[in-house]
Formats: C-alpha cells, structure tokens, sequence
C-alpha cells in the first residue's frame, strides 16, 4: 500500500478510532501514540547486480508505560500529525508504507498494512509482517542456488526426433 492510498482511507474515515493490529489476535494499546513519520530513499544492488530503488514511509508507533482509557485515536488526529510532517518534508505520495511497532511482549519490526477496513466502530490496520525477499529470482534467475535439474521423464516428448551418441541432442 502506498503513501496516498493509506493516506485516502484514513481521509474518509477520519471521524473512527484507528486501531493496528499486528497479530490475529493482538492490537496495539488504545493509549498509542505516532511518534515519528519517516522517510527512507532505498537505493540497492541485487545479487543479480541489477539496481534497485524505492521509498518507504514508515509509521512509527509507540505504547507509553502510563495507559489510557478509551478509544485509540481518531484518524483525523493521525491526519493532523501526517499533515505536520507533510509541512516539513514532502513524502512522495507512491511511498511504501510500513509501520514500525514494538512493546514489551512483541519485538519492534516494520510490518505493512495489509488490509484497513472498518470492524464495529474501529477503522482497523492489519499489519503483515516484512518478509526477505530474492528480486533475482522474480526475473527467472537463481540468486546463486543452482537451478534444479530435471528428470528425462519430465522432459516434453518430441515426435520424430532420434538421438544418438554425439548427435548434440541430449
């Protein structure tokens, strides 16, 4: 999910709570606070040696030791915070968002919004987490594993073609 589409579900729902949850059964405490927005130009070398180059924003969150009663914020307060953030630096609207979260019994990680819908009065995030990736191999290479080999059964059959030794066909 990008920056502007993350941005547009909460503009139209800015009146409801917004909740994340990181796990199936787990949320962030309602008292949670966005204590920085970031920005981060991702320029790398693949194993393939191709460049590759992309922007996060990443969504820090945090649960202060002292919680509070209630309702998570309303996404018109996390669209306040997004629009100081906005007056200081432009985010580029195509950005990858990824919110980072971590408490006492979950270690901190970036995880992306995978899906934000409403659930009875909430507009809930559910986070996916990161996962490693080989950009190699989304373009038919190995990423230095050799390629696994077939059997002569899993080979197509040719009608009318005979091989022999030193021919070149096998």
């Amino acid at each position: 999910m990008n920056w502007l589409e993350f941005r547009t579900v909460l503009e139209k729902n800015s009146g409801l709570p917004l909740q994340f949850r990181f796990s199936e059964e787990e949320t962030v405490d309602p008292s949670y606070h966005i204590t920085e927005v970031k920005q981060a130009p991702i320029t790398s070398v693949d194993c393939g040696g191709v460049v590759n180059s992309w922007t996060e924003i990443i969504v820090q969150l945090w649960e202060p030791e002292e919680k509070e009663v209630g309702q998570p914020m309303p996404a018109e307060k996390a669209l306040k915070i997004f629009n100081l953030v906005e007056s200081k630096i432009d985010l580029h609207p195509k950005g990858i968002v990824k919110i980072e979260f971590g408490n006492h019994s979950f270690d901190t990680r970036q995880m992306f919004p995978s899906s934000i819908g409403i659930e009875g009065n909430q507009l809930v995030v559910d986070l996916q987490p990161d996962a490693v990736q080989c950009k190699a191999t989304s373009r038919g290479q190995t990423c230095g594993t050799p390629k696994q080999k077939k059997s002569l059964a899993e080979l197509p059959v040719v009608e009318n073609v005979s091989c022999t030794p030193g021919g070149g066909c096998c």
